[in-house]
């Protein structure tokens, strides 16, 4: 079966399930691929862990470092990108982590965090997160993954600093991917918005094991249809996002027994200027009580948001008893 589970980052984990952890504030010292995101608000240094059943297999295969059980797989990369090479080396770390999948059979990614150091700086005339979009949607077209319906759930976001992150979950089976009706699917979103869409679905539902369904959301923000809503209104924001992990929720409620609930997400909430954390939290706080799992346990992280002009991002997950249906 598969657990995710937050912790505090100085309480232990079980290393003899743990498949993998996303630090958010201090990571072990040999740890490259930790984002450099710190808590704000208050909010405490979590590790953000995914565990399976055991006996655990690891290892390495090009820059990708695995962990695996039977069922379930988390990897790691990093790596540096010269200036005016971005997209080259986001499709090589990228064709590195499918080879990984490939070999270990686990060859369906189910969830993929992405880390994009000064993610919406121009660089050749052209934004950082395009460039990244380049190379990210040209690696899973050569190694025949689903760049457009099927794709998995992720998120972008960009540290001040560090080398460029990727971290992947992935299954034997693959996961059923949740659009949001309020929205224009990612992966279709017009050529504004760069030479190559972003590569993602809305949310995917996974079958767990044990007779529970994990739902995962994928960075989530004031966007509908394919525009930015509530430009410079830091609550207008929060409110438009809020609305689109409902309407997630409604739409894999099609696909599920299984029922979830906006106040019960886990919530890793990115916000643009470290400034308005303290805001952030009291929109949550008023929009979903403070006794809210979501409002309660949620980290507030420093990033850069994949446009410009976005001031927050919600990325969430939760699991329920059920099964996926088709």
């Amino acid at each position: 079966m598969l657990h995710a589970r937050r912790r505090d980052a100085g309480e232990p984990a079980d290393a003899g399930t743990l498949l993998g952890e996303l630090h958010f504030g201090p990571a072990p010292a040999d740890d490259r691929a930790a984002p450099l995101l710190l808590p704000l608000d208050g909010s405490r240094a979590v590790a953000d862990g995914w565990s399976g059943t055991g006996p655990m297999s690891e290892g390495r295969h090009g820059l990708v470092h695995w962990r695996h059980d039977a069922h379930w797989l988390y990897g790691s990369l990093a790596f540096d990108a010269p200036v005016g090479e971005l997209a080259p080396a986001v499709e090589r770390g990228y064709l590195d982590l499918f080879e990984a999948l490939r070999a270990t059979g686990f060859v369906h990614p189910l969830r993929l965090w992405n880390y994009v150091p000064r993610i919406n700086a121009d660089e050749g005339g052209l934004e950082r997160y395009r460039h990244f979009n380049l190379g990210r949607q040209q690696a899973f077209i050569a190694a025949g993954q689903a760049a457009f319906e099927g794709s998995p759930a992720a998120c972008a976001l960009g540290p001040h600093d560090g080398p460029l992150v990727i971290r992947v979950l992935a299954g034997r089976r693959p996961a059923l991917p949740i659009e949001n009706p309020r929205q224009v699917s990612a992966y279709h979103y017009p050529n504004q918005y760069g030479p190559r869409s972003p590569t993602f679905s809305r949310a995917a539902l996974v079958d767990a094991g044990g007779g529970r369904v994990m739902l995962l959301i994928s960075g989530t923000a004031s966007i509908v249809g394919h525009q930015t809503m509530h430009v410079g209104d830091l609550a207008g924001q929060v409110r438009e996002t809020l609305a689109n992990l409902e309407a997630v929720i409604g739409a894999s409620h099609r696909h599920t027994g299984a029922r979830f609930s906006l106040r019960d997400l886990q919530f890793t909430v990115y916000v643009r200027h470290a400034e308005d954390a303290a805001t952030v939290r009291a929109l949550l706080v008023d929009a979903l009580g403070a006794d809210a799992p979501a409002v309660r346990d949620a980290v507030l992280l420093r990033a850069d948001i994949c446009r410009r002009d976005l001031l927050v991002e919600i990325e969430a997950q939760a699991e329920a008893r059920g099964e996926v249906l088709t």
